[in-house]
């Protein structure tokens, strides 16, 4: 009992920690800071949630603009142009509220789904400073609350699938979107809940099954509504559960009704957004094929296109793990976060595949196909290659989920975690963010171009707050190692008691799945 309540003490700290984590990248960026950040933060802002946002964003001279205050759309004007230009230059941009500039860039055709920028604008006021980072720790808070009631929830045999995807692949891509005003924040969180609290909901009764259902409602409203790729990723999600969970029962028929109802809504956010239209007729970046004798770009070749981009498209997802920049791509990460990042996913995907059936095989490469098939889609129909329009961002929902697939236990044998390989995963980790964030906090504090371990030296831009820079670095650090620690020490334990409970299994020939009990635990 002594021992039970030990783990009981450390398990309730993960929350706090991975809040104070994710705060601490909130702070490390300015306001406009993520990609196209001009367009979100005048998307929200114009939102209409709240009466003060409602004031700072007027009707322009037709439907496609609004007049909005300078400050949402040149926050990040000056510094993304140069990785050695700090953000101070954002003291010279005017925040004042007053709506004066007129603006075509926002969500006022229907481009994206709405529901993420409505949210938003819940928390929008005249101080937009203010305001940007109150959403970048209510993202945050949303994250932690959503994934902590999954590991909660969802019963033992599930809960490696519910904590170790978001483990091996935050770092550092994810960790910057979830606490950002950028709607992918949503997409990555919504896509890697919704098909864990499907899962669950199959597998529980009771209470447990009813608040699995919710938080699967909720996930999918979070996903759908940030992002029309988002929709179609979560719905790929679900019909994933479906085939892992099938029985040829009438109690299989019924439970299907809330799935296809996720479905449902997951479609019509996908066909009510224009930005899947883009992406699916290409996004018609500018054009940078061969060039004719006359000095006219030439029309790529279609088949060129597909052979390079097959060949090329590992990049595209060796980015979520650092190989591409952070921020508006000119964040360079140093080699050793882009290696520890995909090594760990490597090792923890490659002993999740060591358990395979019928039904997870072809769960994963559904996975994987969507991973190949989809970008190169969107690049061939644009005439681009890797590299060009196309970001790691996209797809980083869909790795998410990957892992999530590849670490689900296989006709109840488990996933194969020792302590020693959680030791090394778990060093490589909190040592790769620890670099990351330090790179981030240099790269807006003073240019990418200072160096030196002491961030609080030559400060040029910092938030008005009461913590240094360096703090926010060893308290972030410090929480996210804790995180790491305290999640590793659970797994492995729960990897290891995994045989001593009722096997979960998504094996085609699998027995029927016994009912779990109704009681919280």
């Amino acid at each position: 009992m002594k021992a039970f309540l030990s783990r009981v003490r450390w398990i309730v700290l993960v929350p706090i920690l991975a809040l104070l984590a994710l705060s601490a990248w909130a702070l490390a960026s300015p306001i406009g800071s993520s990609p196209d950040d001009d367009f979100h933060l005048v998307s929200t802002w114009c939102a209409g949630s709240s009466a003060s946002s409602a004031e700072m964003c007027e009707p322009g001279s037709d439907p496609s603009t609004r007049i909005v205050p300078p400050g949402l759309l040149d926050a990040a004007t000056c510094y993304p142009v140069s990785p050695d230009t700090s953000a101070s230059c954002q003291s010279r941009v005017d925040f004042d509220p007053e709506p004066t500039v007129e603006t075509a860039r926002g969500n006022f055709v229907g481009g994206y789904p709405p529901v993420f920028y409505w949210v938003m604008g819940l928390f929008a006021g005249p101080d937009i400073l203010l305001s940007a980072l109150i959403m970048r720790l209510v993202n945050a808070l949303i994250f932690v609350g959503i994934t902590t009631a999954l590991a909660v929830l969802v019963p033992r045999e599930l809960r490696p699938s519910a904590l170790w995807p978001w483990l091996v692949t935050m770092v550092p891509l994810g960790i910057f979107l979830i606490p950002s005003n950028n709607p992918s924040s949503w997409a990555v969180l919504g896509v890697g809940a919704s098909w864990v609290a499907l899962l669950g909901w199959y597998r529980s009764t009771g209470r447990r099954r009813i608040a699995l259902g919710a938080l699967f409602a909720a996930s999918i409203l979070i996903a759908a509504g940030s992002r029309g790729d988002a929709a179609v990723y979560a719905c790929i999600g679900i019909v994933l559960v479906m085939v892992l969970t099938f029985r040829r029962q009438r109690s299989w028929l019924l439970a299907a009704i809330l799935p296809l109802a996720g479905i449902v809504v997951s479609a019509i956010c996908f066909v009510t957004a224009q930005q899947v239209l883009s992406g699916l007729n290409g996004f018609g970046g500018p054009a940078s094929g061969p060039v004719s004798p006359g000095g006219e770009v030439l029309a790529r070749d279609p088949l060129e296109l597909i052979a390079f981009n097959l060949l090329n498209i590992p990049t595209l997802w060796a980015g979520v793990f650092g190989s591409w920049g952070l921020g508006w791509l000119e964040v360079a990460m140093p080699g050793i976060v882009a290696f520890g990042s995909l090594a760990c996913f490597i090792v923890i995907a490659g002993l999740g595949a060591s358990r395979l059936d019928t039904r997870k095989i072809l769960s994963a490469a559904a996975v994987f196909g969507a991973l190949v098939v989809i970008p190169i889609v969107v690049l061939v129909r644009g005439g681009d290659v890797v590299g060009e329009e196309v970001q790691p961002r996209y797809v980083l929902p869909l790795i998410v989920l990957l892992a999530g697939v590849l670490v689900l236990a296989s006709r109840g044998r488990r996933v194969p975690i020792t302590r020693g390989i959680a030791v090394i995963v778990g060093l490589t980790l909190a040592v790769v963010n620890f670099v990351a964030l330090h790179v981030t906090l240099r790269r807006y504090l003073t240019g990418a171009d200072e160096q030196g371990l002491d961030l609080d030296r030559g400060i040029e831009w910092w938030w008005p707050i009461g913590l240094s820079p360096m703090a926010v670095l060893i308290i972030g650090s410090l929480s996210f190692a804790g995180v790491v620690a305290i999640l590793m020490v659970e797994l492995v334990r729960r990897s290891r008691d995994a045989d001593a409970i009722t096997p979960f299994s998504v094996s085609p020939t699998a027995p029927a799945i016994p009912a779990a009990s109704g009681t919280l635990r």
